[in-house]
């Protein structure tokens, strides 16, 4: 029989135990109590500003409203840049679930062609400011917002918006002076303001449009608007309204650049005129054009590459970059030279055998007229275009005195206020030539500059001002494109204007100026057939300059030549020689003698601007055209 032990229980044992685990419990129920307040008292009191700002965000947001952009108006109150109602798609990627989803579904619902959907993906991505809307594309159909509203459930963070989308009612005629609005690309976005562009896609880019684009843009606005949980709009809890733009009225005149551009009729070259008493622009064309609305919105790749190709170049502003040896153009201004460097006097003569030559060089330097004009003065030498007189004149000048004197018109600088994107061409000197060839200045290449030839080039904008500094008797007044901003007119005296043109004996400019009316009214004229029937006196001067230079005993023939190897046709005038109230610069590329091409052009311009009711007829002026097309004479 087995032995069963009796064994006391131990109160005290489990006492101990009990007590151990209830406080371990304790413990544990008191740190995760702690851990817990803590907790709440962390997200209540410490992070109470920002959870309270991420759940108003979450009811409430704040969207920006960009402002109307200023309207463009000519002269007269003729509007030129409108602003019309338009619908863009828009994305605010921090609000969309699926990125890649999501634009899958939207190309699917624009129906966009293959070519427009890398670009669209390309601005869908494009850096952008945390929760600012991206401009995916502008200019919605009925059909597209129709589509995107039945789906609308399943594009969150996708909106349509109503905004005003720039247009130009006159876009060829005025796109190289207007230029354009484009969308604000990443690299614009770095250095603008973000508070004033909130919500705006859009940017000046080229012309007026970007040169004034501070006044013309305004400034943003805001408003407070409660959503649902899908980001939809409710109601409207408070806004600051965005300020507009300024409008801008310019100095052109509408109908006169109208002129100006059928008048070229699609031919390769510009007109530029310009009110000397002002520096008011008048007309500034360049052409061929192009439509800049395509660019407002985004032009598709292969529009823009067939502009790019067009061997015409339409994108290239040729008034104000193009850079043309200025031809016999410059003989006026010349002409003032000798007299002020003492070189000449108003009825210095030399007799001209159709050429001249340097001391010791057997090389002919040739006159237009082969067998020379005979005895010629100053006032001949310019109604005639005589290059030996000329040639004379530059040798005993010099390249410096040449240099220095054509610089106090403006040659070789950017002359204008507000045009951007001006080139200042090139006033050759010795100076330029070593830094640029590293050679000497040889006498040879005096005597081409002498003739506006060489390395000498100007564009037709400088050709203009200087012109206009020519009819106000040598006043210096910078071109201007803008009339006022808003109310406020712009100041005709603007920095950096070149100083007024002082000569010690004002008959000189007489002198001057009756040598260039003979241009048009003198028997032997060049221009004497452009100046038939003229109601008023006109200066003038006819200018030809070679696109490629002939040899010595070369002969120039039009007819044998490709197009674009032809001579280009230039021409300066002012009107009426005592008062006068217009200066007009035209360059017309390949079309041969100044004297007829470009002349015409040039008198249509000024009986346009000086004879309102009696405006020239721009069928007329082309067959008066295709007439003396025929019969080039002088240069």
């Amino acid at each position: 029989m087995l032995k069963r032990s009796n064994t006391l229980k131990n109160s005290e044992q489990e006492l101990r135990i009990f007590r151990v685990r209830a406080l371990l419990a304790v413990l544990v129920v008191l740190t995760l109590s702690s851990l817990l307040m803590g907790r709440l008292v962390y997200l209540q009191v410490v992070q109470h500003d920002l959870y309270s700002t991420r759940s108003e965000n979450n009811r409430v947001r704040v969207e920006p409203l960009p402002p109307n952009r200023g309207l463009i108006y000519d002269r007269n109150g003729v509007l030129l840049a409108e602003n019309r109602p338009t619908y863009n798609l828009t994305i605010v990627r921090e609000r969309v679930d699926d990125l890649d989803e999501t634009l899958a579904l939207l190309i699917e619902l624009l129906e966009l062609p293959e070519e427009e959907i890398e670009a669209f993906n390309i601005r869908s991505r494009q850096r952008q400011r945390p929760f600012q809307p991206a401009l995916l594309t502008s200019d919605l159909s009925e059909d597209q917002i129709a589509r995107l509203a039945v789906n609308r459930h399943r594009l969150p963070g996708v909106e349509v918006e109503a905004q005003p989308l720039r247009f130009y009612p006159d876009a060829e005629i005025m796109a190289h002076t207007l230029g354009y609005v484009g969308r604000i690309n990443a690299e614009e976005m770095k250095t603008l303001d973000a508070g004033r562009y909130a919500g705006t896609h859009f940017i000046g880019k080229t012309g007026i449009e970007r040169f004034y684009e501070e006044a013309l843009h305004g400034q943003a606005g805001l408003r407070k608007v409660e959503t649902n949980a899908r980001g939809r709009v409710l109601r409207e809890l408070g806004r600051t309204d965005p300020v507009p733009g300024e409008n801008l009225t310019l100095t052109l005149d509408k109908s006169l650049q109208t002129l100006a551009y059928e008048l070229l009729d699609g031919r390769r070259g510009s007109i530029v005129a310009i009110a000397p008493a002002t520096g008011e622009i008048l007309a500034m064309v360049s052409t061929p054009g192009f439509d800049s609305n395509q660019f407002v919105t985004g032009i598709d790749v292969a529009s823009y590459r067939d502009l790019q190709q067009d061997l015409d170049l339409p994108l290239f502003n040729r008034a104000t970059r193009g850079r043309y040896p200025p031809g016999s153009t410059i003989k006026p201004f010349l002409a003032l030279a000798g007299l002020v460097e003492g070189v000449i006097t108003p009825d210095s003569t030399i007799n001209d055998p159709g050429y001249y030559q340097l001391p010791n060089d057997s090389r002919r330097y040739r006159n237009w007229l082969r067998w020379g004009h005979g005895r010629v003065d100053l006032e001949r030498a310019l109604a005639v275009s005589n290059n030996t007189y000329f040639y004379t004149l530059a040798h005993d000048l010099g390249i410096d005195d040449l240099h220095d004197q054509m610089s106090n018109f403006g040659f070789g600088q950017r002359v204008a206020h507000d045009v951007q994107g001006e080139s200042g061409a090139l006033m050759p000197s010795r100076d330029w030539k070593r830094g640029r060839f590293n050679q000497p200045w040889y006498p040879g290449e005096t005597l081409s500059v002498g003739i506006g030839q060489g390395y000498w080039q100007v564009t037709p904008l400088q050709l203009a001002s200087a012109t206009a500094t020519l009819a106000n008797r040598g006043h210096w007044v910078k071109p201007r494109l803008a009339h006022k901003i808003g109310d406020t007119p712009v100041a005709q005296d603007l920095p950096d204007s070149l100083d007024d043109i002082q000569l010690t004996n004002d008959s000189w400019w007489d002198r001057v100026f009756s040598g260039m009316e003979k241009v048009l009214s003198g028997s032997e004229g060049t221009a004497r057939r452009t100046g038939v029937g003229l109601e008023y006196r006109m200066g003038g001067k006819s200018g030809t300059a070679q696109v490629f230079s002939l040899g010595q005993d070369q002969r120039y023939n039009a007819d044998e030549l490709e197009e674009r190897l032809r001579d280009h046709a230039l021409f300066i005038g002012f009107a009426p020689l005592e008062d006068p109230q217009i200066a007009v610069s035209v360059i017309v590329e390949n079309a041969g003698g100044g004297s007829t091409h470009a002349a015409h052009l040039a008198r249509a311009m000024t009986d346009a601007w000086l004879l309102e009711d009696d405006a020239p007829d721009v069928e007329e002026v082309r067959e008066v055209l295709e007439e003396d097309d025929a019969n080039v004479e002088g240069n």
